[in-house]
């Protein structure tokens, strides 16, 4: 089963570290991740641009606005996604329980949905069903 990963980081936290500090916390997030990616954990991830390169998308008043920043204001603010392979959620709090990135800020661990039912009956109401 898959999971999704959110990493959060204090705002300025990591900008704030020695580079030396910086190097160490990074060698350390990848040579774990590598472990997860030799026993088939890593399903994929991203770092993120710092917060303030987001924009939000909000529908109000039957139309689309765009507003520059994160979702919500916090003093934490999502640095990453990593996608984890697991049994089941126990198993993924263990294998992230042990990532080096947590160290940095909370985890939010979520079941990824499967949306293979819905994609196809979605195809099939349009018209796109695969044959």
């Amino acid at each position: 089963m898959k999971y999704v990963c959110l990493g959060y980081i204090e705002a300025g936290k990591f900008e704030n570290m020695s580079e030396s500090e910086r190097n160490s916390f990074v060698d350390e997030c990848f040579t774990y991740d590598d472990v997860l990616r030799r026993n088939e954990h890593f399903a994929g991830g991203e770092a993120l641009q710092p917060a303030s390169s987001a924009v939000t998308l909000r529908f109000k008043g039957g139309k689309v606005i765009v507003t520059d920043g994160p979702y919500a204001e916090t003093k934490e603010q999502i640095g990453g996604i990593l996608i984890l392979e697991a049994r089941d959620l126990n198993h993924a709090i263990q294998l992230m329980s042990k990532h080096p990135g947590v160290q940095a800020g909370p985890f939010e661990i979520r079941p990824a949905a499967d949306l293979t039912e819905m994609i196809r009956d979605s195809e099939k109401r349009r018209g796109k069903a695969k044959v």
